[in-house]
């Protein structure tokens, strides 16, 4: 189990983790700034230069869920985890990847009053031997309250169990907490448990549209970026029935007939992904009523849309989208075509 605990920069998260751990029986410290401290070392300065936080490196959010992986699979027991996520998409990233790895995530947030706040930051200890300290430390703190704000009036208090510790020291701050996990007030965070693959895999997407010939894609919760509604086709299941049952599961809608083949799309294995086949089928159009009677997100999905094809260039990865070009001509001219890493052959 991990327990998680979120807030602020300049929250106390640290000084409250290390107390955490003295009342929590065999748990252990992981803190993910140490992975991006290593990564200032391994990175060029090029790639670090493109980023303005760590944490926008694809690598440090692997990096983390293969850490707490393997740090659970040597220690066992508990890992307290004193980490600012205030970007929703980087939440679902690494509690998916986490959830794939069945590892729960008790998602704790310290929720101080903004005077409080900004009282501890004025109090931060900077490192003397840190070039450009206060910068880094303080000043990094004071602009991140307004996400912060932003991300407590979005989705981080419906997600997160708050502990008010505006009046609360580290350690009772950390009885509170103890007290809450035992007691099962903070609940595991729902998120789907995809497995992760360890060979290739096939998978079945389905292409719905509305009545103005607009394609639905969906945000799924436990990996970042938009997608079809579809998955990993099951052992001993037929492509079609899979993205049929995927489409239920997502939307709650029901599809009568097996829906027509638009592309067979062979994905290369790109480490650490394994790669396989990506089938797309075609569902057929939906139209108003069916359209209102789609399920809202739940723990599968964070949100959905229709959008035209010039839209989905801007929403999905690069070769989803040209899978998806391709899969829209097919439709067009009734005839499927084969394509090896979103590019027609033969």
């Amino acid at each position: 189990m991990i327990v998680w605990i979120n807030g602020a920069f300049g929250a106390g998260k640290t000084t409250t983790a290390r107390e955490l751990i003295d009342l929590i029986p065999n748990s252990t410290l992981f803190d993910p700034e140490l992975i991006g401290a290593g990564l200032t070392q391994l990175l060029p300065a090029k790639r670090l230069a493109e980023v303005g936080d760590f944490q926008d490196l694809p690598i440090w959010r692997r990096l983390v869920v293969d850490t707490a992986a393997a740090m659970l699979a040597e220690l066992g027991g508990v890992l307290v985890v004193p980490m600012t996520l205030l970007r929703q998409d980087y939440r679902d990233e690494i509690f998916g990847g986490l959830a794939s790895r069945r590892i729960a995530v008790r998602h704790v947030l310290l929720a101080p009053a903004e005077t409080i706040l900004r009282e501890r930051i004025a109090d931060r200890e900077v490192p003397p031997d840190l070039p450009d300290g206060e910068i880094r430390v303080r000043q990094w703190s004071y602009d991140h309250i307004e996400p912060y704000h932003a991300a407590l009036a979005g989705w981080l208090t419906a997600d997160a169990h708050p502990v008010d510790t505006s009046a609360l020291t580290p350690s009772e701050a950390a009885v509170r907490i103890a007290e809450a996990v035992s007691s099962g007030s903070v609940p595991v965070c729902d998120i789907v448990q995809t497995p992760e693959p360890t060979s290739e895999t096939v998978a079945a997407g389905v292409l719905l549209f509305d009545e103005q010939d607009r394609v639905l894609l969906v945000d799924p919760t436990y990996k970042a970026g938009w997608e079809f509604p579809g998955g990993v086709v099951e052992s001993g299941e037929a492509p079609a029935r899979a993205g049929i049952r995927e489409v239920a599961e997502e939307t709650g809608i029901q599809l009568v007939d097996i829906p027509s083949l638009l592309v067979v799309d062979w994905e290369p294995p790109v480490p650490p992904a394994y790669g396989g086949l990506r089938l797309l089928y075609d569902g057929g159009r939906l139209d108003s009523d069916e359209a209102r009677r789609m399920l809202l997100p739940g723990p599968e999905l964070r949100a959905w849309r229709f959008v035209t094809e010039e839209e989905a260039a801007g929403l999905l990865p690069p070769v989803r989208y040209e899978r998806l070009r391709w899969a829209l001509r097919a439709r067009e001219r009734g005839a499927a075509l084969y394509l090896e890493a979103g590019v027609p052959t033969g």
